[in-house]
């Protein structure tokens, strides 16, 4: 046998030997996976139970067939998607383009707040002021005060087209809510972040860019979605102004069939938008926690 030979084989018998679960470990196991078969067969039963008794419970109520005619009615549903539908696809495009407006503005808000010399007090003082001001007022008020008071000023170059003014509305409405949100974040960094920066000779701006804002960003974006998932409802609230979106073309059929059904395909569409959303935030929120805990539970 030759000295590589000899070497191959003393290496094969010094191999520690595969690792072999434990026959604890394994009924551990077979148990933790009988809990949640279990689990599953009781969160089933209990949702069939529940949603049968809400399925009787409303069939049997007197007033059902009123309702199951007046906003359920399939043929009041097929001549009404087309237009609700179509109405819809502006309310998703008000939707994104309010929504680069609002994370521009309220970014802007939130950094100025954040300023700290005094010559830059009167921005501060603007940045309060607009947030104490557009969170006060409700989202549909302002929609009112925004799209009938700009035109009735008849200034030179002012919007006049009512999709355009609903979008200034919900800008300056949920713009002053995001701030908040934004300057949360920017709080949540640690000051020993920002001193580091310093030390690095960063200067402030520096430091908010490449340090501080990064680090927000990431912490506030389940509560940002939340308010996304709330500004894409908002925006059936610029039907006041008379735009064709979903609701006003609801409100089209509903007022020529005195049929309800074109709202419920409206409800429908918002449902099938803002439910993937709001399942995101939870998913997003619930990897944040486990980062948190370094995979484990709290």
């Amino acid at each position: 046998m030759t000295d590589g030979q000899s070497a191959a084989g003393a290496s094969e018998d010094t191999k520690p030997p595969a690792w072999v679960k434990s026959e604890r470990q394994l009924r551990r196991e077979a148990e933790l996976r009988g809990r949640a078969r279990r689990s599953v067969s009781v969160a089933t039963a209990s949702t069939i139970v529940v949603v049968v008794a809400l399925v009787v419970g409303i069939t049997s109520s007197p007033g059902w067939p009123r309702v199951r005619e007046t906003f359920l009615s399939p043929e009041a549903f097929v001549a009404a998607l087309p237009d609700v539908l179509r109405g819809f696809v502006l309310n998703i495009e008000m939707f994104l383009i309010a929504e680069v407006f609002i994370l521009v503005v309220g970014l802007l808000v939130a950094v100025v707040r954040g300023l700290r010399s005094p010559v830059f007090f009167p921005l501060r003082a603007l940045a309060v002021l607009y947030t104490d001001v557009f969170r006060g007022i409700p989202t549909i008020l302002l929609i009112y005060l925004v799209g009938f008071g700009i035109p009735a000023l008849q200034l030179q170059g002012t919007p006049s087209d009512p999709v355009t003014l609903g979008i200034i509305a919900l800008v300056l409405s949920y713009g002053a809510y995001v701030a908040e949100v934004f300057r949360a974040g920017i709080e949540s960094v640690h000051p020993s972040q920002r001193a580091a920066a310093r030390s690095l000779a960063l200067s402030h701006g520096q430091t908010m860019r490449h340090v501080v804002l990064p680090q927000a960003v990431r912490r506030v974006i389940p509560p940002l979605l939340n308010d996304f998932v709330s500004l894409q409802k908002d925006t059936a609230l610029v039907s006041v102004l008379g735009p064709l979106e979903a609701l006003r073309q609801a409100q089209i059929h509903v007022a020529s069939s005195f049929n309800y059904t074109p709202y419920l395909v409206a409800a429908l569409l918002f449902i099938a938008l803002t439910v993937p959303m709001a399942r995101f935030t939870d998913h997003l929120a619930a990897r944040a926690a486990r980062r948190r805990t370094g995979g484990g539970t709290a």
